[in-house]
């Protein structure tokens, strides 16, 4: 007959292993969270250090069409002072689907600024939008985690880009300017397990391509362009359109996008 006290004490014993093993996975992804911030904290600071600057034509208080906290954080760390203002994100909706990723950025970083200008008619808006783009299909911001984990599939082993439209309006002239940069990357061959303790930190949420290159990672390197277009704003370029706005931009009803 079994000895229901051996029973109690196995499945005490179990239940027990179970909990440790519980316990000891905690702490690994604590660990794993853990060093991916302090790898954050390491990468943000190159990124930032010595960001171009450029002041506003005209001296135009400037507004950024963004919620966008990494873009911001750029233009804080670049010695910029601005307002920030999000444009309704309806005005995505409705561009072509066979737009290349170059061209849909374009197109909404113009319809982010068309639709903030209304609110600021006395500033020059900054707008933006940025997508990873691989084989010329774009890639945004994943919906979930299964999403992020098969974008991040899809790229590893890969050369891939990342494109960020950038649209520059001078409210009281009406006119504006609108330019693509591009930065040329590489993410390595990457173990699944490596990409589940990156999917753990939830760092991808809110991400183009489900990665921020600021995210420390030792598997994602720039080829070419650069590293701040990537964060999600180039700053080197963005101080260029500065300075030369007055012969790049063009009138409203010229700027066809």
């Amino acid at each position: 007959m079994e000895n229901t006290n051996d029973r109690s004490l196995n499945w005490s014993t179990e239940g027990q292993a179970a909990g440790t093993r519980s316990a000891a996975c905690l702490v690994f992804q604590a660990y794993s969270v853990f060093f991916f911030l302090r790898a954050v904290r390491n990468r943000m600071a190159g990124i930032f250090a010595d960001l171009p600057y450029h002041s506003t034509p005209d001296n135009l208080p400037l507004v950024l069409a963004s919620g966008s906290p990494r873009r911001a954080e750029l233009l804080h760390a670049a010695g910029y002072s601005f307002e920030i203002c999000p444009a309704d994100p309806n005005v995505e909706c409705g561009v072509c689907s066979r737009a290349t990723p170059p061209e849909l950025v374009a197109k909404y970083a113009f319809r982010k600024a068309a639709d903030v200008v209304r609110q600021q008619p006395q500033a020059l808006i900054l707008a933006a939008d940025t997508v990873g783009a691989f084989n010329g299909q774009a890639l945004g911001k994943p919906i979930d985690r299964q999403h992020a984990r098969e974008m991040l599939q899809l790229l590893r082993g890969q050369v891939h880009h990342v494109f960020t439209g950038i649209c520059l309006w001078h409210a009281p002239r009406a006119v504006c300017t609108v330019e693509v940069v591009g930065t040329r990357l590489f993410l390595d061959n990457v173990a699944d397990d490596a990409l589940a303790s990156y999917l753990d930190t939830n760092l991808w949420e809110g991400k183009a391509g489900a990665f921020g290159y600021q995210d420390g990672v030792d598997w994602l390197q720039v080829l070419d362009g650069s590293e701040s277009n990537v964060v999600g704003l180039p700053m080197e370029r963005l101080a260029e359109m500065l300075r030369d706005f007055d012969r790049l931009a063009i009138p409203i009803d010229q700027a066809v996008l």
